[in-house]
């Protein structure tokens, strides 16, 4: 999983800034989501070869179509900015495999899973919006197959099923649009067997939104206007007294 071992570092980088950001009082709250994108089985090339050997066939080649559409639906609690549970449903769309024998025929196979998931999802923010999320979980899986020969090659049982609980984890990042909405890019790895015990994982890469029920938008209060201040009185100042001056006139001035 490249963006499983890309986000790893990453995450550790912001463990220490995440414990200074404050918890909302809006942090607990139900919600659903959906997600979209493609998977990436891993085809056991070698345990078909093998079986065939043992049925008396030598391979020569095997063309498999490992990516295919895949989704989920999903509904969970988050207890705070750091934790919730989630649980949900997938499909991991299907896988087809072509082996080419001596004598000469072919095996055709094709494998589609889905079933139910429960996950315990961790959070690291990053910021008000953004934060980085890993996900530990289990996965109940029904695969179905379907296999058919040509020529030489027989099948008898062509349509085995199988239920099986296993390991599921992943890593993503969310941003939160607004106080009810986020989105989501992940990448999530489901381990699963399939109906011949072939035991292998199947990657979902997948784009996701999430819709946060009862929250409701955050009060904005006016600012109360700064009181002006009174201006102190001015006291009236006293006219200053006339003055006179004295002076002399003599008789020939007058």
């Amino acid at each position: 999983m490249k963006t499983i071992n890309a986000l790893g570092p990453l995450g550790l980088i912001a463990l220490a800034s995440c414990l200074s950001l404050p918890l909302q009082a809006n942090d607990a709250n139900w919600y659903i989501g959906g997600n979209l994108g493609e998977t990436d089985a891993d085809i056991d090339t070698g345990r078909i070869a093998q079986d065939l050997f043992a049925g008396g066939f030598t391979t020569t080649a095997v063309t498999t179509d490992e990516k295919n559409l895949g989704g989920k639906l999903f509904a969970g609690y988050q207890f705070n900015r750091f934790l919730s549970l989630e649980t949900g449903y997938f499909d991991l769309g299907s896988i087809n495999f072509r082996a080419d024998t001596l004598p000469e025929g072919t095996l055709n196979g094709a494998m589609k899973t889905r079933g139910l998931n429960f996950d315990v999802v961790g959070y690291i923010p990053l910021h008000e919006a953004f934060s980085l999320f890993g996900r530990l979980g289990v996965n109940y899986a029904l695969s179905k197959d379907n296999f058919y020969g040509t020529e030489a090659v027989t099948v008898t049982n062509t349509n085995p099923s199988k239920r099986e609980a296993n390991l599921k984890l992943g890593l993503g990042i969310q941003y939160a649009v607004n106080d009810n909405w986020a989105v989501r890019l992940e990448d999530e790895r489901y381990h699963v067997n399939d109906a011949v015990s072939n035991r292998g994982d199947i990657d979902l890469i997948s784009l996701g939104v999430v819709y946060r029920m009862g929250v409701a938008p955050q009060p904005v209060y006016a600012q109360a206007p700064t009181p002006m201040s009174t201006p102190e009185p001015i006291e009236p100042q006293p006219a200053p007294p006339p003055q006179f001056v004295k002076r002399s006139v003599s008789a020939n001035e007058l």
